[in-house]
């Protein structure tokens, strides 16, 4: 199992009840950052997927154990790839500014004539894009929006 079908596996979980940051897939999401409390989970989604992957393939989860978008940016320089170069399975980071980013996981790279579009499975959004929704879910992400990438190779 790849960190790109974990995050497959999990599409349409939601939390219970919807608003609540939990739920029991959430709280395992939680759970796997040290988070034992309903909190904002979009990176321990990402977290949880990773080490789902890594287990799977007999490997070592690179990424910080955080459930803090930004504080995992900051903390993993050396996972970081470059727009041009990004592929399905890597993980994107957006920041909100005042501390609140959003982060998901890549499952297509799309050229378009308006620019790159990255098609993503994110957890704790929704079909309106928020980064406080309530489900795990497909959602389409222009490539200005994104600060950056971090690659796992899982």
């Amino acid at each position: 199992m790849t960190l790109l079908q974990a995050a497959q596996s999990q599409v349409g979980v939601e939390e219970s009840p919807r608003g609540s940051n939990w739920g029991y897939s959430v709280e395992q999401y939680l759970k796997s950052v040290g988070i034992y409390f309903p909190a904002a989970w979009c990176m321990a989604f990402c977290y949880w997927c990773a080490e789902k992957a890594a287990r799977a393939q007999n490997d070592i989860n690179p990424l910080f154990k955080t459930g803090g978008v930004l504080k995992q940016w900051n903390s993993s320089t050396s996972l970081r790839v470059k727009a041009d170069d990004v592929r399905p399975g890597d993980i994107f980071i957006m920041d909100y500014g005042k501390g609140q980013g959003h982060a998901g996981i890549v499952e297509q790279v799309i050229a378009t004539r308006e620019g790159t579009r990255f098609h993503t499975i994110e957890g704790n959004t929704n079909d309106e894009g928020s980064r406080e929704g309530f489900v795990v879910c497909r959602r389409s992400r222009k490539a200005a929006s994104i600060k950056g990438f971090l690659r796992t190779n899982l």
